[in-house]
């Protein structure tokens, strides 16, 4: 039996881990979507050029993936969210993505998601403690 140490990682070998499973996906993707990766960021601002609202985004691949979307409690309701879910959902489209995936908590806003067309395509209850962790997909094509 040989003699394997487990250690915490130093951030140059995190990254080393990071690129070897990098290469690793892209020798199993067709060339034209194996280097496909551009983070899309978006914000709101108010008349100040103050931000009140914003996402986050990564394209890979064929998808898109909705990391934050994130609006200022007092602008709430106001059809903000909407209006940035709608223009990355556009790119995603522009940039030939075949579906959005996101997730969010049921203190945040699971059926927001629902009303713009996103399906629940798994729940996990009890995270974090006394709520449910949702993800949801919404196809493009």
């Amino acid at each position: 039996m040989s003699n394997h140490m487990i250690s915490k990682s130093t951030e140059e070998e995190s990254k080393y881990v990071r690129t070897k499973l990098i290469e690793f996906n892209a020798s199993q993707l067709p060339d034209d979507i194996k280097n496909r990766y551009e983070e899309i960021n978006l914000n709101i601002k108010d008349e100040n050029n103050q931000i009140i609202g914003g996402v986050l985004s990564v394209l890979c691949w064929n998808w898109l993936e909705v990391d934050i979307l994130w609006i200022d409690q007092t602008q709430r309701h106001q059809g903000h969210g909407s209006k940035l879910l709608m223009e990355i959902e556009r790119i995603a489209r522009e940039k030939e993505c075949t579906f959005i995936k996101l997730n969010t908590f049921s203190f945040q806003a699971p059926n927001f998601y629902k009303k713009h067309g996103y399906q629940v395509i798994a729940i996990i209850d009890n995270a974090p403690k006394g709520h449910k962790h949702y993800y949801l997909m919404k196809e493009l094509v």
